[in-house]
């Protein structure tokens, strides 16, 4: 898990893609965290996105390093906003203090179960893990 977090990280716009009814939606992410031995993202319950998970928690992350290697993340959306995790996400990128706070309404953090992340390279390297 710690290399999916590192190859993120090192990448920090990921692309996000959910399904809007029968359409696939994609857009930019930066936020990642390893909290509990679990890969979590947020986002904002006015946004489309929180609205797409709801109706379909499955999504499907990728991108791609300087190097052309790329990383394809899949996985099941579970919210758990507690306060506890939503500070730890605070901690970890203060930027979103500017948005966000503990106590506020809109704030939500997602974990990832049943994940799968692949790494590929050009050369035809592939290596999966399990999260």
């Amino acid at each position: 898990m710690n290399e999916v977090l590192k190859f993120l990280t090192d990448n920090p716009v990921f692309y996000f893609a959910t399904v809007d009814k029968d359409k696939p939606k994609v857009r930019p992410f930066a936020f990642v965290m390893i909290y509990e031995g679990k890969l979590w993202f947020c986002t904002n319950n006015q946004k489309d996105v929180y609205k797409q998970l709801q109706a379909n928690p499955y999504f499907e992350i990728c991108t791609t390093a300087p190097d052309k290697k790329w990383i394809r993340l899949k996985g099941k959306a579970v919210f758990n906003s507690t306060p506890a995790v939503k500070a730890k996400a605070l901690e970890v990128a203060p930027e979103l203090k500017n948005m966000y706070s503990v106590d506020d309404s809109i704030f939500e953090v997602f974990y990832v179960a049943e994940g799968e992340a692949t790494f590929y390279s050009l050369t035809g390297e592939i290596k999966t893990i399990k999260l």
